[in-house]
């Protein structure tokens, strides 16, 4: 009798947890894993496979064996080294002979449609360099498509095909992206048309050294993914999936997404001009340290420190001083210097804007009026000179020339030699521009362009080597490869 009491006990226990368990789950049902079988059936047909193309001219041979195809008369040279009857017994002498362009392959990726008139988001870098962009549908049509406008530094293209009444994706608000929230990606990993993983959010606004902050996920995401959705369990886009962290080059565990409102952003620009327009002040930024905090007296690392500030740029017209730590812009915080090229960029050109900048332990407020990020690039563009000694650019991508007594006393440097000229090199890519002044690369103190070309000429190009750049009152540090 006690025997069946207890049994009974056991049994009132295991329901009333069962119970318990039930109430609450239905009073939060974030606990529940999702079943995202609904969500996939609604959103796959809007998720689309992109194949893209390049013209390569292939170098024909002549002088092969008649009567054979030209690989299997290589696959006898090569792995059999004997004479076949009736060919020729010596080494093919090749002679080339240019075709005519032909179509390759170069990549696949992703992109989903956002307009049923056949609008398709995806990334730069899936259809940057290419001939052609085909676009797959998920009824197996194969259309080509027409590029209207790529980012490369946001990593956003738009590509337009001619359809009508397609399956659309609908957009979600990435700002309320939650960190722990389900989601997952549709997309082509490794060429396999609609693969579905998912996962959770990781983190939000990660930086990872790019314009953006990134949505970070545990969701698989492999080589073909790239452009490809990332939904939230309403089947909304909050981001598009760009890049993974890999050693291997598979997925890892991590991967990061573009977050859909700064896309949309992007998008749209891209839809209506072709091409993206930023804002830009003109100032370099350093890294806010808890060290470089403290001695300013700012108590805790916040703001965008300024290292350095372009002559006759914006920032420079506006008051704005090196060593200046920009705490707002535009009546926006800025909490690290990465969030300044944002909140800057998405400025329209034109615009007069309060900066307040900390300065000698008290802030103060500066008006600058922000510039074409195109228009400044241009005005600094010069083009190539020569140095006056005749030497050409060198391995840096700059002609150099040695530098005048008066130019020595008023920078107040013993040597060194002044950029005139730039091409698409290593220093130009850093921001080098002529009238700067190199003073050393590596260790070794430059005095005069002739030592500064042979130390050039010795210099490993795969191996990043500091070069020491005088600009007015500032030195720069940039840490360069020479190739």
């Amino acid at each position: 009798m006690m025997k069946k009491h207890f049994i009974a006990l056991l049994t009132v226990l295991s329901l009333g947890q069962i119970a318990f368990i039930s109430s609450v789950s239905a009073q939060n049902p974030r606990v529940t894993i999702p079943d995202f079988a609904d969500l996939v059936e609604r959103a796959s047909p809007a998720v689309v496979n992109i194949r893209t193309t390049e013209k390569i001219i292939v170098q024909q041979s002549q002088g092969g064996f008649p009567g054979m195809p030209e690989d299997q008369a290589e696959f006898f040279r090569r792995f059999f080294g004997v004479p076949i009857p009736g060919m020729p017994s010596g080494p093919k002498q090749a002679q080339p002979n240019p075709g005519k362009p032909q179509e390759a392959d170069r990549g696949v990726g992703s992109g989903f449609i956002i307009e049923s008139n056949g609008l398709i988001l995806t990334n730069a870098h899936v259809v940057e360099g290419a001939s052609t962009i085909y676009v797959t549908l998920t009824d197996k049509r194969e259309l080509k498509a027409k590029l209207l406008g790529m980012d490369k530094r946001t990593d956003v293209a738009v590509v337009k095909i001619d359809a009508r009444d397609l399956p659309r994706l609908p957009l979600g608000d990435s700002s309320k992206v939650r960190v722990g929230e389900w989601v997952l990606a549709i997309g082509s990993p490794f060429g396999l048309e609609n693969t579905v993983t998912a996962g959770i959010v990781s983190a939000k606004s990660r930086d990872t050294g790019d314009y953006l902050p990134f949505i970070q996920t545990d969701v698989a995401v492999n080589p073909g993914n790239s452009g490809g959705p990332l939904l939230n369990t309403a089947g909304q886009v909050i981001g598009i999936n760009s890049q993974i962290f890999s050693r291997s080059g598979g997925y890892m565990g991590i991967s990061f997404a573009i977050p859909i409102d700064e896309a949309m952003r992007v998008a749209d620009q891209l839809r209506t001009n072709g091409k993206m327009t930023r804002g830009r002040i003109g100032v370099a930024l350093g890294e806010m340290t808890k060290e470089v905090a403290e001695s300013l007296g700012l108590g805790k690392p916040r703001g965008a420190y300024v290292r350095s500030v372009e002559a006759g740029g914006p920032a420079a017209a506006g008051g704005i001083e090196p060593g200046d730590v920009i705490l707002s812009f535009n009546g926006r915080e800025i909490n690290k210097s990465t969030d300044l090229p944002r909140v800057v960029g998405e400025t329209k050109p034109g615009t007069s804007v309060v900066v307040q900048a900390w300065r000698k332990g008290a802030t103060r407020d500066l008006t600058v009026t922000v510039a074409d990020s195109d228009s400044l690039q241009a005005a600094n563009k010069k083009p190539d000179i020569p140095a006056a000694n005749g030497n050409g650019v060198n391995i840096f991508g700059v002609a150099v020339v040695d530098l005048s007594d008066v130019k020595k006393k008023e920078l107040n440097i013993k040597g060194g030699v002044e950029v005139t000229g730039l091409s698409d090199g290593s220093l130009a890519r850093a921001g080098v521009r002529p009238g700067d002044v190199i003073i050393r690369v590596a260790d070794t103190d430059i005095t005069a362009v002739k030592q500064f070309e042979a130390l050039a000429k010795g210099l490993d190009a795969n191996k990043a080597v500091p070069v020491f750049i005088r600009r007015g009152d500032s030195t720069l540090v940039i840490p360069v490869r020479p190739k």
